[in-house]
């Protein structure tokens, strides 16, 4: 009998580390995902910081005359995106 008291003892040691060593990894996955969500949002932050840098570089390069003809196209295109989703903006409103 004092076998199986001993195996049950060690069986719950165990099962309690197991438990222990379980809530340290969820603490563990958890401050992880924190940080991805941190992260993700700091690279939307740069990635949106990075676009406005390169529509700065457009209207800089249109205001001197330094576009190509691609880069006008390309500057065109993205000003009538920016007047239609306007227009809708304010059909929205007048509604």
């Amino acid at each position: 009998m004092p076998q199986i008291e001993e195996q049950i003892k060690r069986l719950q040691d165990k099962l309690q580390q197991l438990v222990q060593q379980h809530q340290l990894l969820q603490k563990e996955n958890s401050k992880l995902r924190q940080e991805m969500l941190e992260e993700k949002n700091h690279h939307n932050t740069k990635s949106a910081q990075a676009e406005q840098l390169r529509q700065q570089v457009e209207i800089l390069k249109s205001s001197k005359g330094e576009m190509n003809a691609e880069e006008k196209k390309t500057l065109e295109r993205r000003l009538n995106q920016y007047v239609k989703e306007i227009d809708k903006c304010i059909t929205l409103l007048n509604e």
